[in-house]
């Protein structure tokens, strides 16, 4: 049997350039430059290979700011990146992929997520098995139905020439994805998520994944440059901080990137740098009635069609 060809240097190729395009881009809009931390895994650990973080802690418009690049392998495939095909649990494994969690200080700014990634799982004697993933999504404190309709045309349109059904499809499984089942609501607005997508072949599903990484900026650009100098104040500060502890709650109870670094014996840093660098919780907290903190929850925390 002849083997699958994946061309993964040219996955990783353009993921660091992603990673890097994004940071410079970002760098330039706040005003600070991001910081660049390359590292490797020590030899003799559960992984081999390594990555760079490029982070921005303290900025004029980001409070936190971390784009992360790894490349690792490993010979035993976690849990967590199996839970869809857990016959494939056990096996080794390559990772590739960019990941980044932007946090503004604006309150009216929202947060903003996207992951790309390659996954090939491999088993002495048998053909290796490859799959993409990844999606962004947008959490805003204070919801806008433009900025909504913006972010989800962008991610339509990325993956429109790719067929007209991956874009509802993505969107239900974001929706579904990013839900906090213990608190009965969504984490954000949503976007697009897949995974173990391999359906068009190694090119095709890779072209997708590209398509999707280099429309980030477009996605979110916009709405932070009509954004950045709203005014704010301590309510919309301490409001920020409690729907941070949501954030904080999906990102280590629910997020099967978060399980995967640490179930594989990644790094920790890196994998954590998606934390907000404050965050706040309230018992039994619940907004007025009326006010713009409420209309989060009625009309932006539950699942909608934008576009």
């Amino acid at each position: 049997m002849t083997e699958p060809s994946f061309d993964t240097i040219s996955v990783r190729d353009w993921l660091q350039r992603l990673q890097n395009r994004i940071a410079d881009t970002l760098g330039a809009f706040d005003g600070v430059p991001f910081a660049t931390d390359n590292w490797q895994h020590a030899p003799g650990g559960a992984l081999r290979g390594g990555g760079c973080t490029r982070m921005l802690e303290g900025g004029q418009f980001f409070e936190r700011a971390g784009i992360g690049f790894s490349h690792v392998a490993g010979d035993t495939l976690p849990k967590s990146a199996s839970a869809l095909r857990p016959q494939l649990g056990g096996r080794g494994f390559e990772a590739a992929g960019v990941s980044l969690v932007l946090h503004p200080h604006n309150p009216y700014c929202p947060t903003v997520h996207m992951n790309v990634r390659m996954l090939i799982a491999t088993k002495d004697g048998e053909a290796p098995i490859f799959w993409f993933g990844g999606g962004m999504d947008l959490t805003p404190f204070y919801g806008d139905e433009d900025d909504a309709r913006h972010f989800h045309r962008v991610c339509r349109d990325a993956l429109q020439p790719f067929g007209e059904d991956l874009y509802p499809r993505f969107k239900r499984w974001c929706d579904d994805y990013f839900f906090l089942k213990h608190r009965n609501e969504t984490r954000g607005i949503g976007g697009v998520f897949f995974d173990d997508y391999a359906e068009p072949g190694f090119e095709q599903s890779f072209a997708l994944t590209k398509s999707l990484g280099d429309a980030f900026l477009q996605a979110y650009l916009p709405i932070v440059e009509r954004r950045r100098n709203e005014p704010y104040g301590e309510r919309q500060r301490e409001f920020q901080a409690y729907r941070r502890g949501r954030y904080v709650e999906f990102n280590l109870v629910l997020d099967r990137g978060t399980l995967f670094g640490l179930q594989s014996g990644g790094r920790t840093e890196s994998i954590l740098m998606s934390m907000p660098p404050a965050a706040s919780w309230r018992y039994d907290w619940q907004p007025e009635a009326g006010t713009p903190e409420a209309r989060l929850y009625t009309d932006f925390l539950v699942p909608r069609e934008w576009v």
